[in-house]
């Protein structure tokens, strides 16, 4: 039987208010991949190869059940939107991110700056812009600003 207009705006507004609880609930579900890159990240470190190269950089194998558990997570989240699932996820994630970024916190070595710097967009020296000149990146930069680029369907051919 065809839905009127009013039950496909009914469920619309339910949809969305379904949404938008779960946008309030869960403010950081951008940082959840798909289930299958978490899949894939657990085949790839219980692989032959991949154990093989943790043995090679770490002197022992990796425990990969995070991956595991982060696919079953992922997969809860997809399939009936488990809430619980989605948040241990998403701790994941960010436990995760700090440990990638944390040499990059750790760094007392480098001045951190909170803008450019006053003169980031000076010209080249001279001597630089004489060097680059004819090259085919500066050629076609020229014609673009020229409106002289052509944009004619270019073939390529390539051999397999």
């Amino acid at each position: 039987m065809p839905e009127t207009a009013l039950d496909i705006k009914e469920e619309t507004e339910e949809t969305a208010t379904v949404n938008s609880e779960e946008d309030k609930e869960l403010e950081d579900k951008w940082v959840i991949r798909e289930c299958e890159l978490y899949k894939d990240e657990y085949k790839d470190c219980t692989s032959f190869r991949g154990r093989f190269q943790q043995y090679f950089v770490y002197g022992e194998t990796l425990d990969c059940n995070q991956w595991k558990k982060d696919y079953d997570n992922c997969c809860k989240w997809q399939d009936y939107k488990d809430i619980k699932a989605a948040n241990a996820l998403i701790a994941s994630e960010k436990e995760r991110r700090m440990e990638r970024l944390k040499a990059h916190y750790r760094n007392d070595v480098w001045k951190k700056r909170d803008s450019p710097p006053d003169d980031w967009a000076k010209p080249l020296p001279e001597w630089m812009q004489k060097r680059d000149e004819n090259t085919y990146l500066a050629i076609k930069a020229k014609e673009m600003r020229e409106g002289k680029e052509d944009t004619t369907e270019k073939k390529f051919c390539s051999i397999m």
